[in-house]
């Protein structure tokens, strides 16, 4: 009887310690939650609702801007850049650090042809996963590859997926930053293929930035998106010349812009 009264104490203080240690474990994840949502996501959200130190639209009558996000990518830059020239259509390139070392020759006929280029990390890292340290190596690396390449000064960072954290700000001070007032979901083939041309003729509005992607190997997107993009991107220049629109570069839609920085 003593023996099986031992046993129950035992197996009970047993049963005590996983409770504290399972509360434990609970009490860590709800910190751990609470320091990420005031690291990555209240900061985003304010940045993005209040419009702080970030431009979302410009300026113009019947202009526009086109920005494609994550290149270069080999092929479809390439006939993107065709496109593009076809139409005497200038835009922006947030570009991938690590792809444009691998593809100089896309960012240097980007600068030839009349095209501005932004910062997209240097590798496709979201901001909220970045400690300060890291975010400030992703810049400061994919703008040396910019500017070792193409012989520019970067003025223009968008952050991969629209994601800033509580550093984010001060530690790209030099730079404008970029968002949209249009995107398009066109890195799913479905999105593109359905009604992408409908949805980029829909957008046009004065002073609209628009977002799209010419490299399909990030996480989340289809490798073949950029090119259906491609297509209806096309057909939307088209609609878009006879409605009397006309893409210029960041620097023509934004100058005057309470928020525009001439750079650094």
């Amino acid at each position: 009887m003593k023996r099986f009264k031992v046993s129950i104490v035992i197996i009970e203080e047993k049963k005590r310690k996983e409770r504290g240690e399972t509360l434990f474990i609970v009490e860590l994840l709800f910190v751990a939650i609470i320091l990420f949502l005031i690291y990555s996501i209240l900061p985003t959200l304010f940045i993005r609702l209040s419009s702080l130190r970030i431009v979302k639209k410009g300026v113009g009558e019947k202009k526009i801007s086109l920005t494609f996000d994550d290149g270069p990518h080999p092929q479809y830059t390439k006939n993107l850049l065709d496109l593009l020239k076809r139409h005497n259509v200038k835009a922006t390139f947030f570009i991938v650090g690590e792809h444009a070392l691998k593809h100089p020759h896309l960012l240097r006929r980007m600068v030839i042809e009349g095209h501005e280029i932004g910062i997209h990390h240097y590798k496709h890292k979201s901001g909220w996963f970045l400690t300060p340290g890291k975010l400030k190596k992703e810049l400061k690396m994919c703008q040396e590859a910019i500017e070792h390449i193409t012989g520019r000064k970067v003025r223009y960072y968008r952050p991969p997926w629209g994601h800033f954290n509580i550093c984010t700000l001060a530690l790209a001070k030099t730079y404008q930053i970029i968002m949209w007032s249009v995107i398009l979901q066109d890195w799913k083939i479905e999105k593109g293929e359905s009604t992408l041309s409908k949805r980029l003729i829909e957008g046009l509005c004065d002073g609209h930035i628009y977002l799209l992607h010419d490299n399909g190997s990030t996480f989340g997107a289809e490798e073949q998106a950029p090119r259906i993009m491609i297509e209806q991107l096309s057909l939307f220049l088209d609609e878009m010349h006879k409605r009397n629109f006309t893409c210029v570069s960041l620097q023509d839609l934004i100058v005057g812009k309470k928020h525009y920085r001439i750079g650094h």
